[in-house]
């Protein structure tokens, strides 16, 4: 059966009709108004909170009673203001972790690898202390002026490399240990002793913010008398407390001034 064919002259009429076609399909649509789609602001994400865990560190513990005046012990002393500082922020709702919840030994070694294997954390160590003379009294808060965070694998390598891998400043540690000795100071009325850099084993060997209160003289006859009082040692608690939500509001703070300097 034979197939129709167009002559050429109807064919190109026809090519030349589809392509106008096209192109009034085209303008017509350029001309129909597009519906305007509502605007919707991206969603309001809540910023992440500066650290997400602190953790209380009780000095001594079992065999090791730290100072000692008569029955009154460092490693009790430490314990209990640990315990009220963990009630009190957990009343503000901030996840906390105790290097030890009782009376058992732990070494300071194993409280640097409990603490280095949180993530997003600040540390807040908690000791008393002993003079060299009984008049000597007050409260200070130590930091470690740097912190060994460990070695890269090339740097282990090459001696002369470890100084410069394994070291950096700790200006956070720095301002966390100045917050709480404010608050420490202002509630306690204490004699201050201000903040001290020192490369006490925990404070230096963890990859997070730590400090290091030593919360009075166990050789001071005064300062044992107020230790032994329940309510004195709640307002030591407080006080740590008050200073490390002082801080995160600092870190709150500045980051929100790098955001609005970044728009």
């Amino acid at each position: 059966m034979g197939r129709f064919r167009f002559s050429k002259p109807a064919a190109d009429l026809i090519a030349w009709f589809g392509l106008v076609l096209m192109a009034l399909s085209f303008l017509m649509l350029m001309r129909t108004p597009q519906p305007l789609l509502p605007h919707t602001a991206p969603p309001h994400q809540k910023k992440p909170e500066p650290f997400s865990l602190v953790i209380l560190d009780p000095g001594h513990g079992g065999q090791d009673s730290g100072a000692m005046a008569g029955s009154v012990l460092e490693k009790d002393l430490t314990l209990d203001v640990v315990q009220r500082v963990d009630r009190l922020l957990g009343a503000q709702g901030i996840s906390t972790l105790l290097t030890r919840t009782g009376d058992s030994y732990v070494s300071l070694s194993e409280r640097a690898q409990l603490i280095n294997r949180a993530s997003k954390a600040i540390v807040v160590s908690v000791h008393f202390d002993e003079g060299p003379r009984p008049d000597v009294s007050g409260i200070e808060t130590y930091f470690a002026a740097q912190q060994n965070t460990g070695v890269p694998t090339i740097a282990s390598w090459l001696p002369f490399l470890q100084k410069i891998a394994n070291v950096q400043a700790n200006v956070e540690s720095q301002s966390l240990a100045q917050f709480i000795q404010q608050q420490l100071v202002a509630k306690t009325q204490a004699i201050n002793r201000g903040t001290k850099a020192e490369q006490f084993y925990v404070l230096a060997n963890v990859r997070h913010p730590a400090v290091l209160v030593e919360g009075g003289f166990l050789t001071n006859k005064n300062e044992i008398g107020k230790l032994a009082d329940a309510n004195y040692r709640e307002q030591l608690a407080v006080a740590i407390s008050d200073g490390i939500l002082k801080y995160r509001d600092r870190l709150k703070a500045a980051g929100e001034d790098l955001d609005g300097a970044s728009r």
